[in-house]
Protein backbone atom coordinates (compact mmCIF):
# COMPACT_ATOMS: atom_id res chain seq x y z
CA UNK A 1 0.00 0.00 0.00
CA UNK A 2 1.53 3.47 -0.98
CA UNK A 3 1.54 6.09 1.45
CA UNK A 4 2.88 9.56 1.72
CA UNK A 5 3.53 11.25 4.89
CA UNK A 6 3.57 15.64 4.71
CA UNK A 7 5.45 16.81 7.87
CA UNK A 8 6.72 20.48 9.13
CA UNK A 9 4.21 22.50 9.01
CA UNK A 10 3.91 25.17 11.85
CA UNK A 11 3.99 28.85 12.47
CA UNK A 12 6.89 31.30 11.55
CA UNK A 13 6.91 35.01 11.11
CA UNK A 14 7.24 36.62 7.79
CA UNK A 15 10.69 36.23 6.13
CA UNK A 16 11.26 32.80 8.30
CA UNK A 17 11.71 29.56 6.72
CA UNK A 18 10.17 26.27 7.49
CA UNK A 19 10.83 22.68 5.91
CA UNK A 20 8.44 20.21 4.92
CA UNK A 21 9.13 16.85 4.77
CA UNK A 22 7.26 13.91 2.53
CA UNK A 23 7.63 10.71 3.24
CA UNK A 24 6.61 7.64 0.58
CA UNK A 25 6.80 4.04 1.62
CA UNK A 26 4.84 1.33 -0.64
CA UNK A 27 6.15 2.34 -4.20
CA UNK A 28 7.53 -0.85 -6.12
CA UNK A 29 10.23 1.60 -7.67
CA UNK A 30 11.39 4.69 -7.16
CA UNK A 31 10.39 6.23 -10.21
CA UNK A 32 7.56 8.42 -9.43
CA UNK A 33 7.21 12.71 -9.13
CA UNK A 34 6.36 13.85 -6.11
CA UNK A 35 4.55 17.37 -5.87
CA UNK A 36 3.56 20.01 -3.74
CA UNK A 37 0.38 21.48 -3.08
CA UNK A 38 -1.59 24.02 -0.97
CA UNK A 39 -4.90 25.21 0.04
CA UNK A 40 -5.58 28.62 1.73
CA UNK A 41 -8.58 28.72 3.40
CA UNK A 42 -11.54 29.43 1.02
CA UNK A 43 -9.48 28.99 -2.14
CA UNK A 44 -8.23 26.04 -4.37
CA UNK A 45 -5.82 23.41 -3.97
CA UNK A 46 -2.58 24.95 -6.24
CA UNK A 47 0.30 23.05 -6.98
CA UNK A 48 3.53 24.82 -5.69
CA UNK A 49 6.37 22.05 -6.82
CA UNK A 50 6.90 18.86 -8.08
CA UNK A 51 10.25 16.74 -8.15
CA UNK A 52 10.98 14.21 -10.56
CA UNK A 53 12.91 11.27 -8.78
CA UNK A 54 14.27 9.92 -12.12
CA UNK A 55 16.37 12.68 -13.03
CA UNK A 56 15.84 15.38 -10.22
CA UNK A 57 13.59 17.38 -12.29
CA UNK A 58 12.46 20.57 -9.83
CA UNK A 59 9.13 23.20 -10.89
CA UNK A 60 8.13 25.71 -9.09
CA UNK A 61 5.23 28.07 -9.61
CA UNK A 62 6.31 31.35 -10.20
CA UNK A 63 5.03 32.27 -6.56
CA UNK A 64 7.32 30.43 -5.25
CA UNK A 65 10.30 30.59 -7.37
CA UNK A 66 13.31 31.74 -6.07
CA UNK A 67 12.08 30.85 -2.36
CA UNK A 68 11.07 27.47 -2.44
CA UNK A 69 13.67 25.00 -3.26
CA UNK A 70 13.22 21.01 -2.90
CA UNK A 71 15.63 18.25 -1.61
CA UNK A 72 15.57 14.57 -1.01
CA UNK A 73 16.70 11.79 0.73
CA UNK A 74 16.36 8.77 -1.29
CA UNK A 75 17.25 6.25 1.86
CA UNK A 76 14.63 7.69 3.33
CA UNK A 77 12.54 8.00 0.48
CA UNK A 78 11.55 11.52 1.87
CA UNK A 79 11.28 14.10 0.22
CA UNK A 80 11.73 18.03 1.65
CA UNK A 81 10.22 21.22 0.17
CA UNK A 82 12.69 23.98 1.77
CA UNK A 83 10.52 27.37 2.46
CA UNK A 84 12.47 30.60 3.07
CA UNK A 85 11.68 34.23 2.84
CA UNK A 86 8.11 33.06 3.88
CA UNK A 87 5.71 35.51 3.33
CA UNK A 88 1.41 35.91 4.75
CA UNK A 89 0.30 34.84 1.36
CA UNK A 90 2.03 31.19 1.93
CA UNK A 91 -0.44 30.53 4.36
CA UNK A 92 -2.28 27.33 3.53
CA UNK A 93 -2.37 23.43 4.32
CA UNK A 94 0.51 21.69 2.54
CA UNK A 95 -0.12 18.85 0.66
CA UNK A 96 2.44 16.28 -0.83
CA UNK A 97 1.33 13.76 -3.52
CA UNK A 98 2.52 11.63 -5.99
CA UNK A 99 2.27 10.39 -9.72
CA UNK A 100 4.00 7.14 -11.09
CA UNK A 101 3.80 8.75 -15.06
CA UNK A 102 5.79 12.57 -15.21
CA UNK A 103 3.08 13.41 -18.07
CA UNK A 104 0.18 12.36 -16.10
CA UNK A 105 -2.33 15.32 -15.05
CA UNK A 106 -3.72 14.26 -11.69
CA UNK A 107 -1.56 12.40 -9.10
CA UNK A 108 -2.29 8.69 -7.90
CA UNK A 109 -1.71 9.14 -4.54
CA UNK A 110 -2.02 12.09 -1.70
CA UNK A 111 -0.73 12.53 1.66
CA UNK A 112 -2.28 14.21 4.54
CA UNK A 113 -1.88 18.04 4.80
CA UNK A 114 0.46 19.83 6.92
CA UNK A 115 -0.65 23.63 7.72
CA UNK A 116 1.65 26.34 7.52
CA UNK A 117 0.72 29.66 9.28
CA UNK A 118 2.66 32.91 8.17
CA UNK A 119 2.78 35.60 10.50
CA UNK A 120 3.09 39.82 9.48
Amino acid sequence: EVQLQASGGGLVQAGGSLRLACTASGFASADYTIGWFRQAPGKARLGVACFQRSDRTTYFDSSVRGRFSISSDSAQNTAYLQMNNLKPEDTAVYYCAAKLLFTAHTYDYWGQGTKVTVSS
